[in-house]
């Protein structure tokens, strides 16, 4: 008896210590500088997002904040990276809805982690509006509804760019292909990313994609590409003039991409919830918001951490229903 109560009180003595050891970690971050893993190459909106925020981030808590790109695998490199590195809040990762949510679901079984268990999301932190771009480059395409007939006319001729089978720009071009008539489009991945994706557009290898606001926007003031329609909830005052895509009846068609901060899954809440003031209060800074806004980028954070699980679980069963409904080969 007197072995158990000693048991007992060991046990109440490590969990008072591991605790306290907890809270304090929560009240020094960061004590060191933070490794932000971005599952891309330099030049997109993920990477850009991220060195934003990390420039804030260093200003306003005293420690430096780095991005360290880690592209390939559809962001299973930089997932297993971030989930597999010590749960303390100095190894952090922003992704988007292609590594976060549709590669967990397209390549589950590529993962070496339990993905739902090993990691946590802290906060969505924008959405991004798209376009549907045409190449300037020999394409004399000049609206979605000379697309459609186009590639009507040359099955099998129009190339599309996304930045890697099973990402969002595949789903959402191959889904536009079947709700435009099964149209046969040819899809042209680029595993440089966005960057990749702008460079084959520019030299006509790739045709037509869906390309953020803010990396295709000076493409498009220099000639180079032709906006055909926008992805968003409303027109863009800076393009009064181009039609969303359910004005021209895709309601569905076309993703709104978002970019969302994750951690080990085994952080402590605590540690989680100093990392989510931090994220929350550096968006708040002038500087960000104007960043934010240059780029065309849509501040959404979560109102807590649970409800960033809340919205990352929404997120996974919408795109659960996606991929079962379009089916591309994604190897």
């Amino acid at each position: 008896m007197k072995r158990a109560l000693a048991f007992t009180s060991l046990l109440l003595s490590l969990c008072v210590a591991a605790g306290a050891a907890f809270a304090q970690s929560a009240e020094n971050w960061p004590a060191k500088p933070v490794k932000i893993i971005v599952p891309y190459a330099p030049g997109g909106a993920t990477d850009i997002v991220a060195r934003i925020l990390a420039d804030q981030l260093g200003k306003n808590l005293g420690q430096p904040f780095y991005v360290e790109n880690k592209p390939g695998a559809f962001g299973i490199i930089a997932i297993d990276d971030m989930a597999r590195a010590p749960p303390d809040g100095y190894t952090l990762m922003i992704g988007n809805v292609t590594t976060n949510a549709i590669t967990p679901i397209t390549y589950a079984e590529k993962f070496k982690i339990d993905y739902g268990k090993d990691v946590v999301p802290v906060t969505n932190l924008v959405d991004i509006p798209a376009f549907l771009l045409a190449t300037g480059k020999n394409f004399d395409v000049k609206s979605v509804a000379e697309l459609i007939a186009y590639a009507k006319q040359h099955p099998g001729m129009v190339r599309y760019g996304t930045v890697g089978p099973g990402s969002y720009p595949h789903y959402d071009m191959a889904y536009f292909a079947k709700r435009a008539g099964d149209l046969d489009l040819i899809a042209i991945p680029n595993k440089a990313g966005a960057s990749g994706v702008i460079n084959d557009m520019l030299n006509g290898s790739t045709q037509i994609a869906f390309l953020n606001v803010a990396s295709s926007t000076p493409q498009i003031k220099a000639g180079n590409f032709r906006a055909l329609a926008l992805v968003d909830h409303k027109r863009l005052s800076t393009f009064p003039d181009l039609p969303t895509m359910q004005e021209l009846g895709y309601p569905d068609v076309g993703t709104i991409a978002w970019q969302g901060l994750f951690a080990p899954g085994a952080t402590p809440r605590p540690v989680l919830q100093t990392i989510f003031n931090g994220f929350i209060d550096a968006m708040k800074a002038p500087a960000v918001a104007a960043a934010f806004d240059n780029q065309t980028f849509n501040t959404v954070p979560n109102a807590s951490l649970d409800d960033a699980k809340s919205w990352l679980a929404g997120e996974m069963a919408h795109w659960q229903k996606i991929t079962s409904e379009v089916k591309i080969e994604t190897e």
